[in-house]
Protein backbone atom coordinates (compact mmCIF):
# COMPACT_ATOMS: atom_id res chain seq x y z
CA UNK A 1 0.00 0.00 0.00
CA UNK A 2 2.96 2.45 0.63
CA UNK A 3 4.89 1.74 -2.31
CA UNK A 4 1.45 2.31 -4.43
CA UNK A 5 1.31 5.67 -2.57
CA UNK A 6 4.37 6.40 -3.43
CA UNK A 7 4.19 5.96 -6.99
CA UNK A 8 1.50 8.13 -6.46
CA UNK A 9 2.39 10.74 -5.00
CA UNK A 10 5.74 11.00 -7.30
CA UNK A 11 3.12 11.18 -10.25
CA UNK A 12 1.58 14.03 -8.51
CA UNK A 13 4.57 16.01 -7.94
CA UNK A 14 5.99 15.15 -11.66
CA UNK A 15 2.91 16.60 -13.05
CA UNK A 16 2.74 19.54 -11.03
CA UNK A 17 6.18 20.56 -11.49
CA UNK A 18 5.43 20.00 -15.59
CA UNK A 19 1.99 22.37 -15.01
CA UNK A 20 4.71 25.17 -13.79
CA UNK A 21 7.31 24.89 -16.52
CA UNK A 22 4.49 24.90 -19.27
CA UNK A 23 2.62 27.97 -17.42
CA UNK A 24 6.14 29.55 -17.20
CA UNK A 25 7.01 28.73 -20.55
CA UNK A 26 3.22 29.98 -22.64
CA UNK A 27 2.82 32.86 -20.10
CA UNK A 28 6.40 33.81 -18.56
CA UNK A 29 8.16 36.06 -17.23
CA UNK A 30 5.72 35.23 -14.40
CA UNK A 31 5.21 36.12 -10.44
CA UNK A 32 5.03 32.45 -8.32
CA UNK A 33 1.41 34.21 -7.47
CA UNK A 34 0.83 34.39 -10.90
CA UNK A 35 1.38 30.68 -11.40
CA UNK A 36 -0.24 30.03 -8.65
CA UNK A 37 -3.54 31.61 -10.21
CA UNK A 38 -2.70 29.91 -13.63
CA UNK A 39 -2.35 26.19 -12.44
CA UNK A 40 -4.80 26.41 -9.76
CA UNK A 41 -2.68 25.15 -6.87
CA UNK A 42 -1.63 27.29 -3.59
CA UNK A 43 1.12 29.64 -3.42
CA UNK A 44 3.18 28.02 -1.00
CA UNK A 45 2.63 24.73 -2.76
CA UNK A 46 4.05 26.71 -5.96
CA UNK A 47 6.71 28.42 -4.10
CA UNK A 48 8.17 25.02 -2.81
CA UNK A 49 7.74 23.30 -6.56
CA UNK A 50 9.72 26.50 -8.49
CA UNK A 51 12.39 26.30 -5.65
CA UNK A 52 13.34 22.65 -6.80
CA UNK A 53 13.20 23.84 -10.66
CA UNK A 54 15.47 26.78 -9.69
CA UNK A 55 17.99 23.77 -7.78
CA UNK A 56 17.51 21.73 -11.28
CA UNK A 57 18.70 24.51 -13.30
CA UNK A 58 15.29 25.03 -15.08
CA UNK A 59 13.75 28.19 -13.91
CA UNK A 60 15.88 31.30 -12.90
CA UNK A 61 14.52 34.40 -10.55
CA UNK A 62 14.52 38.01 -12.50
CA UNK A 63 13.97 41.25 -10.95
CA UNK A 64 10.57 42.38 -9.61
CA UNK A 65 7.39 41.01 -11.62
CA UNK A 66 5.60 43.21 -14.53
CA UNK A 67 2.74 45.43 -13.76
CA UNK A 68 -0.46 43.95 -13.73
CA UNK A 69 0.22 40.27 -12.45
CA UNK A 70 -1.69 38.60 -9.07
CA UNK A 71 -1.03 39.15 -5.57
CA UNK A 72 2.12 41.69 -4.40
CA UNK A 73 5.15 42.03 -6.03
CA UNK A 74 7.77 39.39 -6.51
CA UNK A 75 10.11 38.21 -8.27
CA UNK A 76 9.65 37.07 -12.07
CA UNK A 77 10.36 33.46 -13.00
CA UNK A 78 11.76 32.51 -16.68
CA UNK A 79 13.07 29.59 -18.44
CA UNK A 80 16.76 29.40 -17.63
CA UNK A 81 18.69 30.13 -21.14
CA UNK A 82 21.54 28.08 -20.31
CA UNK A 83 19.36 24.79 -18.82
CA UNK A 84 18.84 21.92 -20.25
CA UNK A 85 19.33 22.15 -24.83
CA UNK A 86 17.27 19.74 -27.21
CA UNK A 87 19.28 18.61 -30.43
CA UNK A 88 17.46 17.76 -33.60
CA UNK A 89 18.61 16.25 -36.16
CA UNK A 90 17.20 15.80 -39.54
CA UNK A 91 18.28 13.02 -42.71
CA UNK A 92 17.15 14.71 -45.93
CA UNK A 93 18.03 13.09 -49.52
CA UNK A 94 20.36 16.19 -49.87
CA UNK A 95 21.56 17.22 -47.25
CA UNK A 96 22.34 16.51 -43.02
CA UNK A 97 20.93 19.37 -40.61
CA UNK A 98 21.38 19.78 -36.55
CA UNK A 99 20.22 22.39 -34.43
CA UNK A 100 20.32 22.55 -30.08
CA UNK A 101 17.27 24.81 -29.11
CA UNK A 102 16.73 26.40 -25.62
CA UNK A 103 14.04 25.74 -23.21
CA UNK A 104 12.02 28.57 -25.01
CA UNK A 105 12.97 27.04 -28.23
CA UNK A 106 15.10 29.40 -29.61
CA UNK A 107 17.85 27.58 -32.27
CA UNK A 108 21.05 28.97 -30.25
CA UNK A 109 23.31 26.09 -32.23
CA UNK A 110 23.34 24.93 -36.00
CA UNK A 111 24.85 22.58 -38.50
CA UNK A 112 24.17 21.66 -41.94
CA UNK A 113 25.79 19.43 -44.62
CA UNK A 114 25.12 19.29 -48.41
CA UNK A 115 25.41 15.54 -49.51
CA UNK A 116 24.05 12.99 -51.68
CA UNK A 117 22.42 10.72 -49.10
CA UNK A 118 20.16 8.54 -51.68
CA UNK A 119 21.75 5.07 -52.69
CA UNK A 120 24.85 5.70 -49.57
CA UNK A 121 25.30 3.44 -47.04
CA UNK A 122 23.20 4.04 -43.81
CA UNK A 123 26.70 3.76 -41.77
CA UNK A 124 29.13 6.41 -43.43
CA UNK A 125 25.57 8.68 -43.49
CA UNK A 126 25.23 8.19 -40.02
CA UNK A 127 28.60 8.35 -39.14
CA UNK A 128 28.37 11.86 -40.43
CA UNK A 129 25.82 12.70 -38.41
CA UNK A 130 27.45 11.71 -35.25
CA UNK A 131 30.00 14.38 -36.66
CA UNK A 132 27.47 17.03 -36.74
CA UNK A 133 26.06 15.97 -33.50
CA UNK A 134 29.25 16.20 -31.81
CA UNK A 135 29.97 19.64 -33.68
CA UNK A 136 26.72 21.21 -32.52
CA UNK A 137 26.79 19.54 -28.98
CA UNK A 138 30.04 21.35 -28.37
CA UNK A 139 28.79 24.77 -30.02
CA UNK A 140 25.31 23.98 -26.89
CA UNK A 141 27.99 24.08 -24.31
CA UNK A 142 29.58 26.53 -25.47
CA UNK A 143 26.18 28.76 -24.76
CA UNK A 144 26.02 27.13 -21.33
CA UNK A 145 23.83 24.38 -22.50
CA UNK A 146 23.24 21.00 -21.46
CA UNK A 147 21.76 18.76 -23.91
CA UNK A 148 19.15 16.83 -22.70
CA UNK A 149 18.04 14.29 -25.74
CA UNK A 150 18.55 13.61 -29.34
CA UNK A 151 15.43 13.61 -32.01
CA UNK A 152 16.70 12.46 -35.20
CA UNK A 153 13.64 13.22 -38.73
CA UNK A 154 14.20 10.78 -41.50
CA UNK A 155 12.12 10.38 -44.88
CA UNK A 156 10.73 7.02 -44.29
CA UNK A 157 8.24 4.66 -42.13
CA UNK A 158 9.83 4.15 -38.48
CA UNK A 159 8.43 1.56 -36.31
CA UNK A 160 6.14 2.74 -33.76
CA UNK A 161 8.58 2.72 -30.68
CA UNK A 162 11.63 2.12 -32.59
CA UNK A 163 14.39 4.15 -33.63
CA UNK A 164 14.10 1.35 -36.69
CA UNK A 165 13.60 2.71 -40.21
CA UNK A 166 12.15 0.46 -42.05
CA UNK A 167 11.75 1.87 -45.16
CA UNK A 168 12.68 5.21 -46.90
CA UNK A 169 12.16 5.10 -50.39
CA UNK A 170 14.21 8.28 -51.63
CA UNK A 171 17.13 7.16 -49.53
CA UNK A 172 17.19 3.66 -50.69
CA UNK A 173 17.31 2.37 -47.11
CA UNK A 174 15.03 -1.01 -45.73
CA UNK A 175 15.44 -2.41 -42.25
CA UNK A 176 17.75 0.48 -41.14
CA UNK A 177 18.37 0.52 -37.03
CA UNK A 178 19.65 4.01 -35.99
CA UNK A 179 22.19 2.99 -33.29
CA UNK A 180 22.07 4.52 -29.97
CA UNK A 181 25.61 5.04 -30.43
CA UNK A 182 25.10 7.97 -32.78
CA UNK A 183 24.80 9.77 -29.36
CA UNK A 184 25.23 9.81 -25.57
CA UNK A 185 21.85 11.40 -25.11
CA UNK A 186 18.63 9.78 -25.13
CA UNK A 187 17.78 9.17 -28.95
CA UNK A 188 14.40 9.17 -30.38
CA UNK A 189 13.73 8.56 -34.21
CA UNK A 190 10.83 9.25 -36.39
CA UNK A 191 9.39 10.07 -39.70
CA UNK A 192 10.37 13.80 -40.86
CA UNK A 193 6.56 14.80 -41.33
CA UNK A 194 5.90 14.15 -38.18
CA UNK A 195 8.13 16.45 -36.80
CA UNK A 196 6.77 18.95 -38.98
CA UNK A 197 3.67 18.80 -37.93
CA UNK A 198 4.47 18.91 -33.89
CA UNK A 199 6.21 22.41 -35.02
CA UNK A 200 3.40 23.94 -36.77
CA UNK A 201 1.77 23.47 -33.61
CA UNK A 202 4.35 24.79 -31.10
CA UNK A 203 6.17 27.18 -33.48
CA UNK A 204 3.37 28.18 -36.17
CA UNK A 205 2.06 31.12 -34.47
CA UNK A 206 -1.65 29.45 -33.97
CA UNK A 207 -2.33 28.05 -30.73
CA UNK A 208 -6.08 27.09 -32.15
CA UNK A 209 -4.68 24.93 -34.72
CA UNK A 210 -5.28 21.21 -32.68
CA UNK A 211 -6.96 19.33 -35.45
CA UNK A 212 -5.10 19.37 -39.12
CA UNK A 213 -3.13 17.39 -41.71
CA UNK A 214 0.55 18.90 -42.67
CA UNK A 215 1.56 18.22 -45.94
CA UNK A 216 5.61 18.23 -45.94
CA UNK A 217 6.68 18.21 -49.54
CA UNK A 218 10.22 18.36 -50.85
CA UNK A 219 11.99 15.21 -52.67
CA UNK A 220 9.69 13.70 -51.60
CA UNK A 221 5.67 13.79 -50.09
CA UNK A 222 5.30 13.15 -46.46
CA UNK A 223 2.17 14.07 -44.38
CA UNK A 224 1.02 13.73 -41.00
CA UNK A 225 -1.84 13.76 -39.25
CA UNK A 226 -2.84 16.04 -35.97
CA UNK A 227 -6.05 15.29 -33.74
CA UNK A 228 -6.84 16.92 -30.49
CA UNK A 229 -3.11 17.82 -30.50
CA UNK A 230 -1.82 14.62 -31.21
CA UNK A 231 -0.12 12.72 -33.65
CA UNK A 232 -2.40 9.91 -35.46
CA UNK A 233 0.24 7.44 -35.44
CA UNK A 234 -1.46 4.03 -36.93
CA UNK A 235 -1.15 0.92 -35.80
CA UNK A 236 2.14 0.31 -36.52
CA UNK A 237 3.48 4.43 -36.64
CA UNK A 238 3.13 4.70 -40.54
CA UNK A 239 0.27 7.12 -40.95
CA UNK A 240 0.43 9.95 -43.34
CA UNK A 241 1.99 8.56 -46.14
CA UNK A 242 0.49 11.21 -48.56
CA UNK A 243 3.39 10.42 -51.19
CA UNK A 244 2.49 7.19 -52.03
CA UNK A 245 -1.39 8.05 -52.75
CA UNK A 246 -1.99 6.53 -56.15
CA UNK A 247 -4.01 9.75 -58.00
CA UNK A 248 -3.72 8.19 -61.10
CA UNK A 249 -3.42 4.14 -60.35
CA UNK A 250 -2.48 3.48 -63.65
CA UNK A 251 0.27 5.82 -63.72
CA UNK A 252 3.89 5.24 -63.89
CA UNK A 253 5.94 3.43 -61.47
CA UNK A 254 7.58 4.30 -57.79
CA UNK A 255 10.69 3.73 -55.93
CA UNK A 256 7.53 2.73 -53.43
CA UNK A 257 6.75 -0.62 -55.38
CA UNK A 258 3.25 1.06 -56.21
CA UNK A 259 2.22 2.88 -59.50
CA UNK A 260 0.80 6.87 -60.19
CA UNK A 261 1.53 7.79 -56.46
CA UNK A 262 1.70 11.16 -55.53
CA UNK A 263 5.37 11.73 -55.18
CA UNK A 264 5.18 10.81 -59.26
CA UNK A 265 2.95 13.74 -59.95
CA UNK A 266 4.42 16.27 -57.45
CA UNK A 267 7.72 15.23 -55.89
CA UNK A 268 10.62 17.50 -56.56
CA UNK A 269 12.06 15.09 -59.45
CA UNK A 270 8.64 15.01 -60.63
CA UNK A 271 8.69 18.80 -61.51
CA UNK A 272 12.17 18.90 -62.71
CA UNK A 273 11.55 16.70 -65.13
CA UNK A 274 7.85 17.79 -66.14
CA UNK A 275 9.94 21.20 -66.72
CA UNK A 276 12.52 20.04 -68.91
CA UNK A 277 14.65 21.40 -66.02
CA UNK A 278 18.10 19.85 -65.72
CA UNK A 279 18.73 19.01 -62.22
CA UNK A 280 22.46 19.40 -62.43
CA UNK A 281 22.21 23.04 -64.53
CA UNK A 282 19.13 23.82 -61.86
CA UNK A 283 21.51 23.00 -58.72
CA UNK A 284 24.43 24.84 -60.44
CA UNK A 285 22.68 28.23 -60.74
CA UNK A 286 21.35 27.80 -56.95
CA UNK A 287 24.07 25.68 -55.23
CA UNK A 288 22.95 24.31 -51.77
CA UNK A 289 19.89 22.23 -50.24
CA UNK A 290 16.30 23.43 -51.84
CA UNK A 291 18.22 25.42 -54.75
CA UNK A 292 16.56 23.23 -57.47
CA UNK A 293 13.43 24.18 -56.27
CA UNK A 294 14.32 28.16 -55.92
CA UNK A 295 15.32 27.08 -59.73
CA UNK A 296 12.19 25.79 -60.49
CA UNK A 297 10.17 28.95 -58.48
CA UNK A 298 12.47 31.99 -60.53
CA UNK A 299 11.27 30.05 -63.81
CA UNK A 300 7.64 30.34 -63.13
CA UNK A 301 8.30 33.89 -61.94
CA UNK A 302 10.14 34.46 -65.27
CA UNK A 303 6.99 33.02 -67.05
CA UNK A 304 8.43 30.09 -68.19
CA UNK A 305 4.83 28.15 -69.31
CA UNK A 306 5.90 24.69 -69.44
CA UNK A 307 7.25 25.25 -65.78
CA UNK A 308 4.00 26.72 -65.21
CA UNK A 309 2.21 24.02 -66.54
CA UNK A 310 4.18 21.27 -64.39
CA UNK A 311 3.54 23.44 -61.74
CA UNK A 312 -0.61 23.55 -62.57
CA UNK A 313 -0.22 19.55 -63.26
CA UNK A 314 1.65 19.02 -59.59
CA UNK A 315 -0.97 21.23 -57.62
CA UNK A 316 -4.24 19.13 -59.05
CA UNK A 317 -2.35 16.17 -57.99
CA UNK A 318 -2.06 17.02 -54.30
CA UNK A 319 -5.29 18.57 -54.40
CA UNK A 320 -6.67 14.89 -55.27
CA UNK A 321 -4.61 13.38 -52.60
CA UNK A 322 -5.67 16.49 -50.23
CA UNK A 323 -9.74 15.48 -50.92
CA UNK A 324 -9.56 12.51 -49.71
CA UNK A 325 -7.56 12.92 -46.86
CA UNK A 326 -10.14 15.94 -45.83
CA UNK A 327 -13.27 13.82 -46.45
CA UNK A 328 -12.30 11.17 -44.53
CA UNK A 329 -10.35 12.91 -41.55
CA UNK A 330 -12.71 16.96 -41.61
CA UNK A 331 -9.70 18.93 -40.27
CA UNK A 332 -9.40 22.01 -38.71
CA UNK A 333 -6.99 22.92 -41.40
CA UNK A 334 -4.29 21.69 -43.99
CA UNK A 335 -0.99 23.03 -43.52
CA UNK A 336 1.68 23.15 -46.51
CA UNK A 337 5.01 22.90 -45.28
CA UNK A 338 8.74 22.15 -46.60
CA UNK A 339 10.78 22.80 -49.47
CA UNK A 340 8.40 23.45 -52.10
CA UNK A 341 7.42 26.63 -50.43
CA UNK A 342 8.65 28.89 -53.04
CA UNK A 343 6.39 27.27 -55.41
CA UNK A 344 3.06 27.22 -53.77
CA UNK A 345 1.72 31.09 -55.44
CA UNK A 346 1.71 28.53 -58.81
CA UNK A 347 0.54 25.31 -56.78
CA UNK A 348 -2.89 26.65 -54.92
CA UNK A 349 -4.90 27.38 -57.56
CA UNK A 350 -4.52 24.10 -59.01
CA UNK A 351 -5.20 22.30 -55.52
CA UNK A 352 -7.69 24.33 -53.95
CA UNK A 353 -9.98 23.80 -57.03
CA UNK A 354 -9.40 19.65 -56.96
CA UNK A 355 -10.35 20.31 -53.30
CA UNK A 356 -13.11 22.28 -54.24
CA UNK A 357 -14.52 19.85 -56.59
CA UNK A 358 -14.11 16.75 -54.12
CA UNK A 359 -14.50 17.84 -50.95
CA UNK A 360 -18.41 17.01 -49.09
CA UNK A 361 -17.81 20.49 -47.75
CA UNK A 362 -16.40 22.89 -50.77
CA UNK A 363 -17.26 25.86 -49.22
CA UNK A 364 -14.64 25.62 -46.83
CA UNK A 365 -11.97 26.10 -48.98
CA UNK A 366 -12.62 29.54 -49.94
CA UNK A 367 -12.87 30.20 -46.15
CA UNK A 368 -9.09 29.60 -45.24
CA UNK A 369 -9.12 25.55 -44.98
CA UNK A 370 -5.68 25.74 -46.32
CA UNK A 371 -2.44 27.60 -45.10
CA UNK A 372 0.89 27.61 -45.63
CA UNK A 373 3.40 27.10 -42.87
CA UNK A 374 5.82 29.52 -41.78
CA UNK A 375 8.50 27.07 -41.12
CA UNK A 376 8.98 25.96 -44.60
CA UNK A 377 11.45 23.28 -44.81
CA UNK A 378 13.14 24.04 -41.20
CA UNK A 379 9.73 22.53 -39.91
CA UNK A 380 10.88 18.98 -39.86
CA UNK A 381 14.13 20.18 -37.84
CA UNK A 382 13.16 22.04 -35.48
CA UNK A 383 10.17 20.06 -34.46
CA UNK A 384 12.89 17.44 -33.82
CA UNK A 385 15.04 19.42 -31.32
CA UNK A 386 11.91 20.75 -29.57
CA UNK A 387 10.77 17.63 -29.01
CA UNK A 388 13.20 17.11 -26.65
CA UNK A 389 12.45 20.26 -25.14
CA UNK A 390 8.54 19.21 -24.72
CA UNK A 391 9.30 15.69 -22.83
CA UNK A 392 11.64 18.04 -20.63
CA UNK A 393 8.29 20.20 -20.10
CA UNK A 394 6.40 17.66 -19.30
CA UNK A 395 8.12 15.75 -16.73
CA UNK A 396 10.84 18.51 -15.53
CA UNK A 397 12.76 15.10 -13.75
CA UNK A 398 13.95 13.13 -16.27
CA UNK A 399 16.63 15.49 -16.49
CA UNK A 400 17.62 14.32 -12.97
CA UNK A 401 20.59 11.76 -12.57
CA UNK A 402 19.10 8.37 -13.27
CA UNK A 403 16.19 9.80 -15.32
CA UNK A 404 14.79 8.50 -17.60
CA UNK A 405 15.84 10.83 -20.13
CA UNK A 406 14.40 13.26 -22.67
CA UNK A 407 13.23 13.03 -26.57
CA UNK A 408 10.38 11.12 -26.63
CA UNK A 409 7.73 12.67 -28.82
CA UNK A 410 3.89 12.95 -27.42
Amino acid sequence: MSASLSITQQEVRRRNLSLVMHAVAGFGPLSRASVAARIGLTRAAVSTLVDELIRDGLLIELGPSRPGTVGRPGSALQLNDQGPAGLGAEIGVDHLAVCAVDLSGRVRARAAYETTNRGRAPGPVLDDLADLVRHVSAQAEGEGLRPAGLAVAVPGLVARGSSAVVRAPNLGWEAVDVPPSLSSLPLTVDNEANYGALAEMWLGGDPSLRDFVHVSAEIGIGAAVVIDGRLLRGTHGFAGELGHMPVRPEGPPCACGGRGCLERYAGEEALLRSSGVDPAQAAARHPGPGGRIAHLAERADGGDQRVRRALHEAGAALGIALAGAVNLLDPQKVVLGGGLSPLLPWLLPALERELDLRVMDPGRVGQGAVIVSRLGPDGPLLGAANSVIQACLDDPTSLRAGGRGAGAVP
